[in-house]
């Protein structure tokens, strides 16, 4: 529902600032026409149906499940709709944004369950299962990535020299971080916690805090990427 008034208040931004008027531009039916027929307004139809779906998952079974994933995928492939991935080659940016926004998801996603589970009875089970998977995930985080990267820079002398590659590194650096702390989650703190150690629930949970924040830099990484900077191969 969130996303849904995100989603009303950029068209009126965007209006606002096409006509050039402010607040008057931002519900004037003409702007807001203009806006709708721009790229925008395809990812919004995708967007929010995709976020109508995901509401879905207040019905328990198969049917809310299933409703909120396609909701989740439908989120996902608006994003390829405006963007640095509307570039060449269309297909390729789209489908690696669309994996590597799912997978961003699902790890976000889990970290204020994880955190909740750290002090439950089967927590332990749940943090080693949830290490399993995102061992897959991770590795398709940073294929997706690094390639999206390559194709948005074009060449090393790009990535060191423009605004852009600078941004990305600092994200990079974050994630790398991240990375770092997720593996001593899963090396170190999650084997502790099921061996019954007392000091690895107060360590995990800190860790998982962290972990919030660095997404965090990472979400802000990537609004300056997609909003201020411009791809070198664009330029």
């Amino acid at each position: 529902m969130i996303g849904l008034a995100v989603l009303a208040l950029r068209f009126g931004i965007r209006a606002a600032r096409i006509s050039g008027m402010g607040l008057p531009g931002a519900v004037d039916p003409m702007m807001l026409g203009f806006v709708w027929d721009s790229p925008l307004g395809a990812a919004a139809i995708w967007r929010g149906a995709g976020e109508l779906l995901v509401v879905a998952l207040l019905i328990r079974g198969i049917v809310g499940l299933s409703a909120g994933l396609i909701g989740a995928l439908l989120i996902a492939v608006s994003y390829t709709f405006v963007g640095h991935s509307l570039g060449d080659p269309r297909w390729l940016l789209a489908s690696l944004l669309t994996l590597h926004l799912l997978a961003v998801a699902f790890w976000i996603g889990a970290l204020f369950p994880l955190r909740h589970a750290v002090g439950q009875p089967d927590g332990a089970r749940l943090l080693h299962q949830f290490g399993n998977i995102a061992s897959f995930t991770v590795a398709l985080l940073i294929a997706v990535g690094l390639i999206f990267a390559w194709l948005m820079t074009g060449s090393l002398l790009n990535l060191l020299s423009t605004a852009y590659g600078w941004t990305l590194l600092a994200k990079l650096g974050v994630v790398s971080g991240l990375m770092a702390l997720a593996a001593l989650n899963k090396w170190r703190f999650v084997p502790a916690l099921a061996s019954g150690v007392p000091a690895a629930v107060p360590h995990l949970r800190r860790s998982i805090q962290v972990e919030a924040v660095a997404v965090l830099l990472i979400l802000l990484a990537t609004a300056t990427l997609t909003s201020i900077t411009t791809p070198p191969v664009n330029l």
